[in-house]
């Protein structure tokens, strides 16, 4: 299992899931402050304006805020070489539509990205991780609007100026592939069926429903986004380099049957390739046309987009990995639920309790694939396990599941590296246990770091090593070495 010796070993987190402080420092309300905890079997919930006394993940999620310090330490001593996290836009910008930054923002990411470099940690940094500012939402209808290319674009350019001699890793949007569906509609494009905006009735996250011609509207707007930043990124400074990301879930034919596999290769263009291939290629890719042609969409575009798309091209590609799906014609083929999107079950593989397949050579086939299309530098940037890890009563928390689960997708990277891909990084989901983005609870935990912090809202926030953590760093340590196939 051979690795490169500057390979990039690290851990994730996103603003919305850890920080919490929704109220300090300036901040600004973003779409996740109004998104209640679900639970499994339970849907998140959103409604425009709170309710008193519901609990809302988001507002305090495991308190980074106040314990950065604490957590980053908690990285360098396990080894890691990259921090995958992301910036609030409504930390910077409030409501994104200001003319200048919010300086306590700019100090609190400072001081992170600052102590990020004296302990030789690269940030990695998403730009927006599912968490729009509300007044664009309310305001100005997310990236239904035109004009909000510009306030992200002006956002974009004032964190990378302001952090290009710490940052050198920028991604755009997170899992910005899942605008084309209807769960990614509030959370990707910032989009809200308007009935709903007078807070009436709760909706569940899963099941809103936002016209799909304005859904491909929005995604296009976030393209010229993406685009537009990267071509300023290039102005700013000649060391940053500009990902994609894709929330990537490999679909199998579950059968051989030919129109099974027409089906499959539909899903996967629509679902995984289209969004990676317009932020590669600077184009939309000719089977998007059909679809377009038979769902009566039509892209309304300025003259000067498809050269912005040409020239704002990415420098490398990642995506998310935690599972598989399979595609079927057959209504009739039972189902399973995993990352938000349901798909045919497959008989080979078992399940999280959650439902999420595990597949780990499932990653080795897919890297191949993306390499294969794509040519670009790549990097796993979530990968893990999520299970309701408890604390035994000496204190420690023995997750061999997860180190299980890792080791197994660590080892189908090495086949895929030894395949010939290029794989410069990758980053576990997650660094310590956060608020799960799909379910909106605690209990399903990710972290190798455990956070005392539960669904009811109790709990100190203290911070405990899991198993996983100390296997995590002499998998660092020997630079997976200790990876067994």
């Amino acid at each position: 299992m051979e690795f490169k010796e500057n390979f990039l070993w690290g851990v994730a987190t996103a603003a919305n899931q850890c920080e919490g402080g929704y109220l300090e420092g300036g901040k600004g309300l973003t779409i996740q402050d109004y998104v209640k905890g679900g639970g499994i079997g339970k849907p998140r919930m959103f409604r425009s304006t709170m309710e008193e006394g519901a609990f809302y993940p988001s507002h305090d999620a495991v308190d980074h805020y106040h314990h950065y310090e604490e957590d980053i330490r908690l990285l360098a001593e396990m080894g890691c070489k990259c921090y995958r996290m992301s910036i609030s836009w409504a930390r910077i910008f409030p409501t994104g539509c200001e003319e200048e930054p919010n300086q306590e923002g700019l100090s609190f990411y400072k001081n992170i990205f600052t102590l990020c470099k004296f302990l030789g940690i690269e940030p990695v940094v998403t730009l927006s991780h599912f968490e729009m500012p509300w007044y664009l939402v309310k305001e100005k209808g997310g990236f239904a609007n035109r004009e909000v290319i510009d306030d992200f674009v002006r956002y974009a350019c004032c964190v990378m100026n302001y952090f290009k001699e710490e940052v050198h890793y920028w991604l755009l949007f997170n899992e910005i592939n899942f605008g084309v569906m209807p769960m990614g509609a509030y959370k990707s494009l910032g989009l809200i069926d308007g009935k709903y905006l007078g807070g009436e009735a709760f909706i569940s996250l899963k099941s809103m429903t936002v016209d799909e011609k304005v859904r491909f509207q929005a995604l296009h707007h976030q393209f010229i986004a993406g685009a537009k930043t990267v071509i300023e990124a290039r102005k700013i400074s000649s060391e940053i380099k500009v990902g994609c990301m894709i929330g990537h879930i490999t679909q199998y034919p579950l059968t051989c049957r030919p129109e099974d596999m027409l089906e499959c290769q539909h899903k996967d263009r629509l679902l995984n390739k289209f969004a990676g291939d317009v932020a590669v290629f600077g184009s939309y890719p000719s089977y998007m046309n059909r679809y377009f042609k038979e769902h009566q969409i039509t892209i309304q575009k300025e003259p000067e987009d498809d050269g912005i798309l040409k020239a704002g091209c990415v420098d490398f590609y990642t995506f998310s990995y935690y599972m598989t799906n399979c595609a079927t014609i057959d209504d009739a083929a039972e189902q399973t639920d995993g990352n938000l999107l349901e798909g045919a079950k497959n008989p080979y593989l078992t399940a999280s309790e959650w439902g999420w397949q595990i597949d780990p050579k499932g990653l080795r086939y897919t890297l191949n694939e993306l390499w294969d299309r794509y040519h670009l530098p790549m990097m796993v940037v979530e990968n893990g396990f999520g299970a309701p890890d408890e604390v035994g009563a000496d204190g420690s928390i023995h997750d061999d599941y997860r180190i299980s689960y890792l080791n197994d997708h660590i080892a189908a990277m090495g086949e895929a590296i030894e395949d010939g891909v290029d794989l410069f990084g990758y980053t576990i989901w997650s660094a310590m246990d956060i608020v799960s983005a799909g379910t909106g609870e605690m209990k399903k935990r990710y972290g190798l770091i455990y956070v005392d912090r539960h669904d009811d809202g109790s709990g100190d926030f203290k911070r405990i090593p899991k198993d996983s953590y100390y296997w995590y760093a002499k998998c660092i340590q020997e630079n997976g070495k200790n990876i067994t196939a």
